[in-house]
């Protein structure tokens, strides 16, 4: 069995997914085998302290360490490790590289937002798009939120933004940021009729999922909101005990949640496609791409 492994170290969680690859008519696909989460914080310090703390270190150094114990295991084959947000902001970025090297013996990118955008494309969402719509799509992470807009099933423009939740959750997101991302949104946007949204990411994954809706079903504008008032309504202790929220995300889901409503209000949007993909999705794609 052949096996390749994502590693995705977020602002807020850091992932691996370890993939089986089976060869089909139409090509190459994989079934997820293994996916385990660890909500590091990263962006705690990067966005605060512009560094990591030692602590955070040891604690990213420790999970990288165990994570390769789990490659060697599966056997896998290939692996792409891939740092976002917090890790591009993080002085000491290099030097944490180098130590997750010495001690984990895995190899770690720094990845700039628009390659992050670029992986997540590697998903090929936009083949099961409606030709006739024009799409925004909108991946909410930690630090950054990236932005793309899809016209005839084909990306035309895109662009990261410093947004994201912990960025928020911390007072570190920028009036400026939301400007330039609200006229990015107006200009690239303006002749585009019919739009529909689509959403990548733990919270939006999470808020579908608290939707009931039907899978491939959108998510509606009125019902995000809905959601969203629901959800704020309650005080993180009871979002964790009434909604079963992990405590990491019982906190970050209402600033994502402000960040796709604000998107699709600028927008006139009144549904959002949740595809349940992410960043790890995509790092599997590209490496079938790159060497099947």
């Amino acid at each position: 069995m052949l096996r390749y492994a994502a590693i995705d170290i977020g602002s807020n969680a850091v992932r691996l997914l370890i993939a089986d690859i089976s060869k089909t008519e139409k090509g190459y696909s994989y079934k997820k085998n293994t996916l385990v989460r660890v909500p590091l914080r990263l962006g705690d310090d990067a966005f605060l302290d512009h560094r990591l703390s030692d602590r955070k270190v040891e604690d990213l150094v420790k999970t990288m360490s165990a994570f390769k114990n789990l490659m060697d295991v599966y056997h896998v084959s290939e692996y792409l490790a891939c740092a976002t947000s917090a890790m591009r902001e993080a002085e000491n970025g290099a030097e944490v590289i180098k130590r997750i090297k010495e001690v984990a013996d895995l190899d770690l990118e720094i990845i700039e937002g628009q390659r992050e955008a670029n992986i997540i494309y590697a998903n090929h969402i936009e083949e099961n798009l409606d030709a006739k719509k024009s799409y925004l799509y909108i991946d909410v992470g930690g630090g950054s939120t990236e932005l793309s807009v899809f016209v005839n099933k084909e990306p035309v423009a895109s662009k990261s933004f410093d947004i994201g939740t912990i960025r928020i959750l911390d007072n570190q997101d920028k009036d400026e940021t939301w400007e330039d991302m609200r006229l990015w949104v107006k200009e690239n946007t303006k002749n585009l009729k019919n739009m529909a949204g689509i959403g990548t990411g733990g919270n939006i994954n999470k808020l579908f999922r608290m939707s009931d809706e039907k899978d491939g079903m959108p998510l509606s504008f009125l019902k995000l909101k809905g959601l969203y008032n629901q959800l704020n309504g309650h005080s993180l202790k009871e979002r964790i005990s009434v909604f079963g929220l992990n405590p990491d995300r019982a906190d970050v889901i209402i600033p994502a949640c402000e960040i796709y409503i604000t998107l699709m209000k600028w927008t006139g949007i009144k549904q959002i496609y949740v595809p349940k993909v992410g960043l790890v999705d995509g790092i599997i794609n590209l490496l079938i791409e790159e060497n099947l």
